[in-house]
């Protein structure tokens, strides 16, 4: 039975719930259960297919409404008499700025991405709000609190960065299958269906030109009466024919690797079963309204593992279908883990990238694990997180500073025990978001654009939705819907100036204020001139000291981004050694921790265990099939 205190400080409480996925389904059934009245829900998520297994406040007839307002509904049928107020909306969206936070007691944050994650925190921190994180994924999660002023925030400590391959071995070496999926999907799939002004290192040209002309032509682009058929040998032979045997002229390349065999068209199959390959007057309409080559060509279970015939026959009936079907969205695809055709395209792409690589072929199933990030979700940890989380609100509630635990779920014991409760961190001195430490960043001030620091630093590194940039006295650059007409051109022209050119110029030795009005963040940043970088070491052209990013971390499970590097996996899925020197013992970032040279995390002297950081993209309740983060 709780006490007439737990009961006073629940009942009296207003809590927001950000997240109403796999941990939020939990975590509304619990509060509502323990007594809380008022709760306020925001999540832009609508219900999908794939969240049924273990999201039970939602059923097939929700698919496709909204999560917050489905969940709320649900859990009046059993609490009628609380108050449930949802919210479908983004939570970085201006509505919710500090004012929104202040007029709550805690914030409980079950968010799948670290770019949210950041903004709430700082959100708390400027309404003065404390906010309790949470994620799992599989078997492993945790709970940890932050009290401003109190307790570590949380980006004092630092989060794993995703594993980044030059595109050097992406477009030419690859050695693993996931090489050839970040290939397929950033690489391939972005040129054919993505933006078509977008850079993309697949600008190899045919080696069957004729002519000047000829030879400007993108040969990635279909010809203007160019049978589809045609169009597709065309496309198989250059990118896994012609460029290997490109590749292949380069002797140095190889000479302690395995040598690549091209692929072409004609070997694996014979041109009239192309002209038969698929049966369009098969239903290729499966599951969700999604056009499916699978379907077409017979292909029914994702798990098989097909052959380089069955891979290519999938390619050229996918690139069939993209433009028989969906021609209006060429152009304008961005390649989603829910899109059965587009999943289907970089599968049998990735299959036949592997087979000339001599890389083992994957399911289906695998490639789309791998491409979307996928990780496999367990309900069991979602309900053990939620009721943790309740348990350490409790606890802020009553200002019980001395009981605040960050509590970690393992997939093992360790020392008998499954819930790995650890006394929260002191805040971190030089943390730049709750101790306004400087930052220094060293940029080529001659070289480099505003635009490349507002980019790659203030927004990427920074996490700053709005920022405003001001050297000394004079803004250099705003972003707001107040703006004049003049004034959005005047910085808009600023953002394609070198740096050193800028109406006050920025060079070695200045220091920039940079501030983000919704988050109530402000910091300073340290210029320093630096003349070279290194091209795949250092591929941003400039590198930011005082900021805490941990070094990259190779998963099994890695989606991609294209840039001079490319990254494996944003911020979802990455594994953290974390240990706690003692149970209930008080951790000091002074000391009992050494810098790992391994992960560039903090690492207690004593006994190892390992958990899921916080800041792991957490999904909102998916399956298999389901989001490309983690269970958060």
């Amino acid at each position: 039975m709780a006490s007439e205190q737990h009961l006073s400080a629940i009942k009296g409480a207003k809590v927001l719930m950000v997240g109403a996925g796999g941990i939020g389904c939990e975590l509304l059934k619990t509060l509502a259960l323990s007594g809380f009245k008022d709760i306020h829900i925001i999540d832009m998520d609508t219900i999908e297919v794939s969240n049924l297994n273990r999201q039970f406040l939602f059923r097939q007839s929700h698919v496709g409404e909204s999560k917050a307002k489905v969940a709320r509904d649900a859990v009046l049928k059993f609490r009628p008499d609380i108050s449930i107020t949802p919210y479908h909306a983004n939570v970085k969206d201006p509505e919710f700025n500090v004012d929104f936070f202040k007029q709550f007691n805690v914030i409980l944050n079950g968010l799948d991405n670290l770019d949210a994650r950041r903004h709430v925190n700082r959100l708390c921190l400027a309404a003065g709000v404390p906010l309790i994180e949470s994620g799992t994924t599989g078997f492993l999660g945790q709970v940890t609190v932050h009290v401003k002023g109190r307790t570590e925030c949380y980006e004092c400590q630092t989060k794993p960065a995703p594993k980044t391959y030059p595109v050097c071995t992406i477009s030419s070496t690859p050695s693993k299958f996931v090489h050839c999926i970040v290939w397929a999907k950033d690489l391939l799939f972005a040129k054919l269906f993505g933006d078509k002004n977008q850079q993309n290192d697949l600008n190899v040209r045919s080696s069957n030109v004729s002519s000047s002309s000829q030879q400007t032509e993108d040969v990635f682009e279909r010809q203007i009466d160019e049978d589809i058929e045609q169009y597709g040998r065309r496309l198989y032979d250059h990118v896994f024919g012609y460029n290997i045997e490109l590749a292949l002229s380069n002797e140095e390349t190889w000479r302690h690797r395995n040598r690549p065999r091209p692929i072409y068209v004609k070997d694996i199959i014979p041109t009239e079963l192309i002209h038969e390959n698929g049966d369009l007057d098969k239903d290729s309409i499966i599951g969700d309204s999604s056009v499916s080559a699978m379907a077409t060509l017979g292909l029914k279970n994702p798990q098989d593992l097909w052959s380089l015939k069955e891979n290519s026959k999938l390619f050229f009936e996918a690139l069939k279908l993209f433009f028989l079907k969906r021609e209006k969205e060429i152009g304008n695809l961005i390649f989603d883990k829910d899109d059965q055709l587009a999943v289907e395209f970089v599968t049998a792409a990735a299959n036949i990238r592997a087979s000339s690589f001599g890389i083992p072929l994957h399911s289906l199933f695998e490639a789309k694990g791998i491409a979307g990030n996928i990780v496999h979700a367990v309900a069991t940890t979602n309900a053990i997180i939620a009721g943790l989380i309740v348990i350490e609100a409790i606890k802020v509630l009553q200002n019980n500073v001395k009981d605040y635990r960050m509590t970690y779920c393992l997939e093992h014991p360790s020392k008998k025990m499954l819930l790995m409760p650890v006394e929260p961190f002191e805040p971190n001195k030089s943390c730049y978001v709750c101790s306004e430490t400087p930052l220094t960043l060293e940029i080529n001030t001659h070289h480099s654009k505003l635009r490349d620091l507002v980019e790659k630093i203030v927004k990427a590194k920074l996490g700053m939705n709005l920022p405003l940039i001001m050297h000394g006295s004079v803004l250099l650059y705003e972003v707001g819907d107040d703006l004049e007409e003049n004034e959005v051109a005047n910085y808009a022209a600023n953002l394609e100036k070198v740096l050193s050119e800028l109406p006050s110029p920025i060079t070695g030795g200045t220091i920039l204020t940079v501030e983000d009005l919704q988050q109530e963040l402000k910091c300073s940043i340290n210029i320093k001139h630096r003349e070279q970088f290194d091209e795949e070491k250092e591929p941003d052209g400039m590198i930011l000291f005082g900021w805490t990013q941990a070094l990259a971390v190779e998963k099994n499970y890695n989606g991609a981004s294209t840039s001079q590097a490319t990254s494996l996996n944003t911020e979802e899925d990455e594994e953290l050694q974390f240990i706690p020197t003692q149970i209930g013992k008080k951790r000091k970032l002074s000391d009992n921790f050494i810098t790992a040279s391994s992960d560039n995390s903090c690492i207690p002297k004593e006994t190892k265990i390992k958990r899921k950081a916080d800041e792991v993209d957490c999904n909102n309740g998916n399956s298999d099939y389901g989001r490309e983060k983690m269970e958060q």
